[in-house]
């Protein structure tokens, strides 16, 4: 594709998802059947209102059916299926329905939660209304398909995706709303976030552990005896994902962090990303003033080239008290996002002087996550 935009003074090029190569390739599997000739490229339309002219791959025949690949373009955003060629298999019915199913490299649901019934081919709605509609543009009403979906190397690329963690097993999935990739969304990054606290409540947690990162997640495998299963990552939307909590009615969560992401949320910034919002040496060289540090103390703190050095820093002045205080802050901040709605506790980590502080009601959580 040859669309783009500007993001953070850099010019991203626009890409198509694998539902739009799934589309592509099944409309133009059904056009060869029908017509009985090969063709070079297919184009459809996105729902995004972008229409796509794409190349024809591999294009085969044999007594039943037709076969031919689209490859994956997902532009200038980093994505494990980039690349990938999507195929898709057509033949004939005897009645006049469109049936749609996965193959090979597309992966199979075996966890509620998600917008595809439980035992079904891992093709989201929105790509299986872009198939039905383009094949029936080409085979018109009075004929109906059968519809295979399939991807010979998408079990193999799967394991870099999340779907493992959601319960699809066997390949990728087919995704895409607008049918157009739009490079480092970050929306899309959130939905695949939030799927895992829905998958969670389906398969009946009411407590989860956030984590931002896998420095949390390496912590709590290096220094607790806890299931896998209950923790869950946020990236930089911690604020998103507690929401999300509270939507699908979460009890109890334990936030465990780097304190360089955390101490944010003290400053009530919920979207940690030091682009949106930074202040992680001002939120500290507050706290030392209540602790009654001196000027060259604070100061020595606020010119810190990270936090981690911050940490050092505050701990040759002996005043540890400080990560007490900003991990019941942490706590607090998330409680009012949540109008308390939820019980939240939280433990505050350095890469070098490991776990800081635990404030009380994360004590109690990690008793809880224990048994």
């Amino acid at each position: 594709m040859e669309k783009y935009v500007v993001k953070n003074g850099k010019k991203l090029r626009y890409g198509y998802t694998t539902g739009s190569c799934a589309a592509a390739a099944a409309k133009a599997a059904a056009q060869m059947l029908l017509e009985g000739r090969d063709l070079e490229s297919i184009s459809i339309s996105t729902p995004k209102g972008w229409d796509l002219n794409l190349t024809v791959l591999e294009k085969k025949r044999d007594n039943e059916g037709v076969s031919c690949g689209i490859k994956k373009d997902g532009g200038d955003d980093p994505d494990a299926t980039n690349g990938l060629v999507i195929y898709s298999r057509v033949k004939w019915r005897k009645d006049t329905k469109i049936n749609i199913d996965g193959g090979i490299g597309v992966g199979r649901v075996t966890k509620k939660g998600l917008p595809i019934p439980v035992g079904k081919a891992a093709i989201n709605p929105i790509p299986l209304q872009m198939i039905e509609k383009e094949i029936r543009q080409v085979i018109g009403e009075n004929k109906g398909v059968d519809v295979e979906i399939f991807i010979p190397k998408g079990e193999e690329i799967a394991v870099k995706t999340f779907n493992p963690r959601l319960g699809i097993i066997g390949g990728i999935s087919i995704l895409g709303t607008s049918g157009i990739v739009e490079p480092m969304s970050e929306e899309a990054w959130k939905e695949s976030l939030a799927l895992e606290i829905s998958v969670a409540k389906e398969e009946g947690l009411e407590k989860l552990i956030f984590v931002p990162g896998n420095y949390g997640r390496d912590l709590i495998k290096n220094n607790y005896d806890f299931d896998e299963k209950y923790v869950i990552k946020t990236s930089n939307f911690i604020g998103f994902m507690l929401d999300q909590a509270m939507h699908h009615n979460i009890k109890k969560i334990l936030l465990v962090g780097h304190i360089g992401k955390l101490i944010k949320v003290a400053g009530g910034i919920f979207h940690t990303h030091s682009k949106i919002a930074d202040g992680r040496r001002e939120i500290l060289a507050a706290y030392l003033g209540i602790l009654g540090a001196s000027p060259l103390e604070i100061k020595s703190v606020l010119e810190s080239n990270t936090t981690e050095e911050a940490v050092t820093l505050i701990q040759g002045m002996k005043k540890e008290e400080i990560f007490s205080l900003l991990a019941e802050k942490i706590t607090e901040k998330a409680l009012e996002r949540t109008f308390k709605e939820v019980e939240i506790g939280t433990i505050i980590f350095s890469m070098e002087h490991g776990v800081l502080a635990t404030c009380e009601e994360g004590k109690k959580l990690l008793e809880e996550f224990k048994r």
